[in-house]
């Protein structure tokens, strides 16, 4: 223990919902050890999500498929670590190749699971779980490994007052005003099965400005351009664009002004659970056990299981089933509970 935790490398995930997940176990690192230097490796379309985390002391981008592809690539990372005299290395993620990294860069004490490729390469190496269980607990249990405390399940996203700033200027800038209802629709996911329908989105846009007066705020990335335009087009009230308008950080901003989030099984869900919204979360074709809403916060979880193979994580699936099955009444229901109590 004398020469083991002094100068941390956490190596991090490569999803923007897990990295979210891994955010209670950094917290636990930094609980047991308070003055250790804590360094993150991390890829870099994940960054924000740790940018600004005072838990962190440092973060390091491993971009394999920039800057460190290849093995010359790899050897200006390994000599790049080695100069930072890490002593220790949590191993969040399974890849085989990120352990060899840590081995070469000599860092001494190396924790993470023991998959049958790279066991060899830990010092630590953790046992899988027989039984499914979700991300926040399979990251908390590389940290027990190390003596820590991993009762506190919450993840955590951090904002500056600029992001805010930004926020808030640009909803007024849209006529949304300080205490109009705010609730963010968000339509993305990284894969078609996982989307909501469009139609839907549109319906229930227009009956939560008709019915609530609420201010409908659409967010997504760029590339969900199209797929806003649908459901713009679709509706006959008007909502607020702000799709490829925010980048993390200020997306997480506009979470913590809404009063409501309305999301599919992405990313950004997370976020505005991080961020304390009111989140309302349509899941259809992977595992709430391993991917959903997690620890505390005010969420409400839609899923119908009409699949007998859900979970199945078919990416090409065409059926649509598990999604349109969640339909717009149920949404306006759940959400008339938690407006119900919000307004309490």
């Amino acid at each position: 223990m004398k020469n083991k935790y002094k100068r941390i490398l956490i190596i991090e995930v490569n999803w923007l919902g897990d990295v979210l997940f891994s955010t209670p176990f950094i917290r636990s690192v930094r609980e047991k050890f308070k003055d250790a230097h804590i360094a993150c490796m991390i890829a870099p379309r994940t960054r924000e999500v740790l940018e600004h985390n005072p838990r962190v002391n440092e973060i390091i981008i491993y971009d394999e498929k920039g800057s460190h592809r290849g093995i010359f690539g790899k050897m200006r990372l390994i000599k790049e670590l080695r100069k930072k005299n890490f002593d220790t290395a949590f191993l969040l993620h399974r890849s085989t190749t990120r352990a060899l990294l840590t081995f070469l860069a000599g860092i001494k004490t190396r924790i993470g699971y023991a998959t049958k490729k790279r066991a060899f390469l830990l010092t630590h190496p953790v046992e899988a779980s027989d039984y499914g269980e979700h991300k926040v607990e399979y990251f908390l249990r590389i940290a027990k490994e190390a003596g820590c405390d991993t009762k506190s399940k919450n993840y955590e996203f951090f904002i500056t007052d600029t992001e805010r700033k930004y926020i808030g200027s640009t909803l007024a800038e849209n006529g949304i005003k300080a205490n109009d209802l705010v609730v963010v629709m968000n339509p993305g996911a990284n894969w078609i099965p996982k989307r909501w329908p469009t139609w839907y989105f549109a319906e229930l846009g227009d009956r939560l400005i008709k019915d609530y007066n609420a201010k409908v705020v659409i967010s997504g990335a760029k590339n969900d351009l199209g797929l806003v335009l649908q459901i713009e087009s679709a509706m006959k009230e008007r909502p607020v664009n702000l799709t490829g308008k925010t980048n993390l950080k200020q997306l997480a901003a506009l979470m913590e002004r809404a009063n409501f989030v309305i999301s599919g099984d992405t990313g950004p869900t997370h976020i505005a659970v991080a961020m304390k919204s009111n989140v309302i979360a349509i899941f259809g074709p992977t595992s709430l056990a391993f991917t959903g809403p997690y620890g505390g916060g005010n969420y409400k979880i839609l899923q119908k299981n009409t699949c007998r193979e859900t979970p199945c994580y078919e990416i090409d699936c065409l059926k649509e089933e598990c999604m349109e099955s969640v339909t717009v009444d149920s949404v306006m229901e759940a959400f008339k509970e938690m407006h119900a109590k919000w307004q309490r």
